[in-house]
């Protein structure tokens, strides 16, 4: 690879770091083609971009944008690397994690997680970040938990006239 061709996957690395809040560093390592092959594909499904890069021009990549923000991914780029990269921090750790049980393997490997500027290191980090709830997610449940009283009353006034006195026995008086 010519000096040209590494310092133009260090700006397309560049692009896609500052393009994504969130991405997966994993090992591919031990994958067949055929995996791989399979793996990306259910990586475009999901609107997910792998890439593969060599470690040295990642580390770069990063270290050209913050060199302190990524300190904590630094460690983990050893081996062969896939970058996975998506707007929703739970997607990457979900397609890993269903991967792993139809292959009935333990690869790929998560090295590291970096989700809205906070760093996951360790393959054992895998199951907590397929528990993460997304922003819709979040607001979903904001919108029931606002919803609720309000369901209660209404129907309670559509189904009991005397249940209607009780909520409005029950409800505090503005004034």
């Amino acid at each position: 690879m010519t000096k040209q061709e590494k310092n133009e996957v260090i700006e397309f690395l560049k692009e896609k770091f500052n393009q994504y809040d969130n991405f997966y560093i994993t090992d591919t390592e031990s994958l067949s083609v055929a995996q791989v092959t399979k793996l990306r594909r259910v990586c475009f499904d999901k609107n997910v971009e792998m890439k593969v890069a060599k470690n040295t021009l990642i580390k770069k990549a990063l270290e050209g944008i913050d060199t302190a923000k990524y300190a904590g991914v630094y460690d983990s780029l050893h081996k062969v690397t896939a970058l996975l990269f998506s707007e929703n921090p739970k997607e990457p750790a979900v397609i890993l994690s269903s991967f792993r049980k139809e292959s009935k393997g333990e690869k790929p490997e998560l090295k590291a997680a970096f989700i809205n500027g906070d760093v996951f290191v360790g393959d054992n980090q895998l199951k907590a970040l397929t528990n993460i709830k997304t922003k819709n997610e979040l607001i979903g449940e904001v919108i029931g938990l606002l919803q609720s009283p309000i369901q209660r009353v209404i129907g309670a006034l559509q189904n009991r006239p005397e249940a209607a006195a009780e909520v409005a026995a029950a409800a505090p008086v503005e004034g």
